[in-house]
């Protein structure tokens, strides 16, 4: 039995199909190519992910399997085409002046894809790491053709455009085992400044996750108008988790150290001058100095 088939006339004088009738064994035999087309595409993405992701970077091998499985899949449709007299280069023709409009309208798209491909080249975090990108902080989840996946620590899931991970400064805090944070304290004008650095370098030294080496640090950073300010740096475990909570222990640990030592951290203070002619109150931090007078 012969099946008639319809003719597509994109122009008068070239049809996309020219094949007047197929049979139903041309139809079930294009059937059965496209879906074998299908199944290994799916086989071809499986193995492939198991082959290049052998050192945790999952996400390389998803975005080459996807990549490649889309190319199979399509190479098995225009097989099966072909197979039921399609003529697929009239048709992929009269598409190229769309396909120029259709560029521009998925412009986004493909610039995320390209964007996709150099991350994984470049290779700049894996999936699991937990990383900094923008405004945005998480463990990578997936990174497909178009989107980097975070999820954050507030328990969001962020889909983050290809283009701009690879725009932005991309910060990876498991690549290094440790890292370095700073903390500013401030110290009285009066303090011995030697002995304070005594106490907050022990105090640091003494607290749980901070490393030995490279040793805690304390340096006088800047002298403001209320207190001297010292920066204490040390370095712990380079994971968000353990930066927050060796930062929360460091504070009270310096706090505590301190307050043992009899050494304040001093409040904001202003010294108030009052001219003798009129008794007025001046602000001298205000008026730039003694000797203005009140009018």
């Amino acid at each position: 039995m012969a099946v008639q088939h319809l003719v597509i006339p994109w122009a008068a004088e070239d049809p996309v199909v020219v094949t007047d009738t197929i049979t139903w064994q041309e139809a079930v035999q294009a059937l059965v190519v496209f879906v074998l087309g299908i199944v290994l595409a799916a086989v071809v993405r499986r193995g492939m992910v198991r082959a290049i992701d052998r050192e945790g970077s999952r996400h390389v091998g998803r975005v080459v399997g996807r990549f490649v499985s889309v190319v199979i899949a399509a190479v098995g449709a225009v097989y099966a085409l072909g197979m039921v007299g399609v003529r697929i280069g009239p048709l992929l023709g009269a598409l190229g002046v769309g396909g120029i409009a259709i560029a521009f309208a998925a412009q986004d798209i493909l610039q995320n894809f390209i964007a996709g491909v150099l991350l994984q080249v470049r290779h700049p975090f894996r999936v699991g790491d937990q990383i900094g990108s923008g405004d945005h902080e998480g463990v990578v989840d997936d990174v497909n053709l178009r989107t980097t996946v975070l999820n954050t620590y507030d328990g969001l899931v962020v889909y983050l455009p290809n283009a701009e991970v690879l725009k932005n400064p991309i910060i990876n805090y498991t690549r290094t085992p440790v890292s370095r944070t700073s903390l500013t304290v401030g110290l009285p004008y009066d303090a011995d400044l030697q002995r304070a650095r005594e106490v907050l370098l022990q105090a640091c030294r003494d607290t749980d996750e901070v490393q030995s080496s490279p040793p805690p640090e304390v340096w006088v950073e800047e002298l403001p108008d209320s207190s001297i300010n010292v920066a204490v740096r040390y370095w712990h475990p380079a994971d968000i988790a353990s930066r927050w909570r060796v930062r929360s222990a460091v504070a009270v640990s310096l706090k505590t150290a301190l307050d043992a030592a009899g050494i304040s951290i001093p409040f904001p203070q202003r010294v108030l001058w009052f001219a003798p002619e009129s008794g007025a109150a001046v602000s001298g931090a205000d008026a730039g100095g003694p000797g203005r007078r009140a009018d």
